[in-house]
């Protein structure tokens, strides 16, 4: 075992669960133990919320700008433990070196949108009649939780991490049992920034501890990210108990490509979106619409995706199980009618032949009817269904139950437009294959593809993460009574 026992982090400190009961914490890259991971009880989340209320007056009440200093300081530590971080990520997320370099550059551009939160929440005052002001203010809502999934282990924290603490709120997080080594990191790089103690806690374990945190009474919002049948789940019992819930599931993102695409800027776009971090994220291409005759489109994505190696410039998946699930899609699809261009079955990397390996692969000829066009893979695969025209191919995207993401492959504007205005997702490109917005704007998907109100990043967070408090004041007894009062 490589690294010690992972433990939750309560108050400031690592601390054993309360229970014996532990999983392994396998890597994807050569099937390595690296550590082991507790399954932690509901008394472990209670001791984590006790630490997070009790921190919560002095911290909630500190003026923003003292505690946007502490992420001042935790960006330069992010930039000092750069390269550090990548390599833990890649070791237990699979991820290649260079995949995860960019996850940490995320979470950098995350935290300086954090240091500007100040600048955002000024609030408003305004005299509305003579000597009587009123005035608007953000607050904490208070004790927030986030539930957080394997594929980003530093990132998809880092949506929620810097904003929530940032406006006041404390926190308790629960990584994925499968990655857990990043976000202990993340925990001793916050408390180097100086942040208070009970402010930040991590308790690991399974859905357990998920159902526990929608449950838990002192606990005022969660966000969570994830599949759509975990987070229909989590909406259910967090909104059941009255809390604030915002929740990420999955995704079909569709790429619709137009006979007058530039071939090989769509073919790169194409093989990185659907091969980027072994198409384990949600924002990854899994679906691609071929509108008429763009077979010379279709060639060229096959050479880009012959270049993407296992081992070299594609990561691995995050275990054996979801290797054996990815493979079952391509071969139902290819026993359902549909041609496989490129095949990633078997792939294995040598001197990691314990590792979880998929390589890119390219189905052509699907039909939507097919479980590998209308489900949610997770893995280096693309599905191509022919279509007709724009409206017929826009139709095919309208029709999956997610709305995560759409783009456009076109030189036309008015082509782009018409797919902007037309596609039912809350994220679309005009010839980008990974659609995510950049802060300040906000990441957050349609449909199937999120439960709640507002996006999790961005502007957007800053209502979820916080309450309005109003206020009217009178100074001016002269004044006497009037409809105001």
């Amino acid at each position: 075992m490589k690294y010690p026992l992972v433990q939750n982090y309560i108050n400031g400190k690592f601390v054993n669960a309360g229970t014996g009961t532990t999983l392994p914490v396998i890597s994807p890259l050569d099937g390595n133990l690296l550590s082991v991971v507790p399954l932690s009880a509901t008394a472990d989340l209670d001791q984590a919320v006790e630490a997070a209320r009790a921190a919560l007056p002095v911290w909630s009440r500190m003026p923003v700008k003292e505690r946007v200093q502490v992420f001042f300081r935790y960006k330069t530590l992010l930039e000092r433990d750069l390269q550090q971080l990548a390599s833990l990520i890649s070791e237990e997320n699979g991820k290649t070196i260079g995949e995860s370099v960019a996850e940490v550059e995320k979470c950098i551009e995350l935290t300086e949108f954090a240091c500007s939160i100040p600048q955002l929440v000024t609030g408003e005052i305004l005299e509305v009649s003579k000597g009587v002001e009123c005035r608007t203010e953000r607050v904490p809502v208070g004790i927030v939780a986030s539930i957080v999934p394997f594929n980003f282990p530093a990132m998809v924290p880092n949506w929620t991490i810097p904003n929530a603490l940032a406006l006041g709120n404390c926190m308790i997080i629960k990584p994925s049992e499968k990655v857990p080594l990043t976000l202990a990191k993340i925990a001793l790089l916050l408390k180097e920034a100086g942040l208070p103690d009970g402010v930040f806690n991590i308790v690991n374990g399974d859905h357990t501890i998920v159902n526990a945190i929608c449950a838990h009474p002192s606990i005022h919002a969660v966000t969570f990210v994830g599949s759509t049948k975990v987070a229909k789940h989590v909406y259910r019992q967090a909104t059941q108990q009255l809390k604030l819930c915002l929740a990420l599931g999955g995704a079909k993102n569709h790429l619709i490509v137009l006979p007058d695409a530039k071939a090989d800027m769509t073919a790169q776009n194409v093989v990185a979106s659907m091969s980027g971090c072994a198409g384990q994220r949600c924002m990854a291409a899994s679906a691609m619409v071929a509108v008429g005759g763009v077979d010379h489109i279709i060639q060229k994505i096959c050479d880009e995706a012959k270049k993407v190696i296992p081992g070299t410039n594609l990561g691995a998946v995050i275990n054996k199980a979801a290797q054996q699930r990815i493979e079952q899609y391509i071969t139902e699809a290819e026993q359902q009618g549909a041609k496989i261009l490129v095949d990633g079955r078997k792939a294995v990397v040598e001197g990691k032949e314990d590792g979880s390996y998929v390589g890119p692969t390219v189905i052509d000829f699907v039909t939507p009817g097919m479980a590998v066009a209308k489900e949610e893979i997770f893995g280096p695969v693309i599905c191509i269904m022919r279509a007709d025209s724009l409206d017929e191919a826009i139709s095919i995207e309208n029709s999956n139950i997610y709305g995560n993401a759409a783009s456009v492959f076109t030189q036309n504007g008015s082509y782009a437009r018409y797919v902007i205005e037309r596609a039912s997702a809350g994220m679309i490109g005009v010839n980008v294959g990974v659609p995510v917005p950049r802060e300040p704007f906000s990441f957050g998907g349609w449909n199937e593809s999120k439960f709640g109100t507002g996006d999790i990043t961005g502007r957007s967070s800053i209502e979820f993460f916080t309450k309005l408090k109003k206020s009217t004041v009178k100074w001016n007894p002269e004044a006497g009574v009037n409809w105001m009062s």
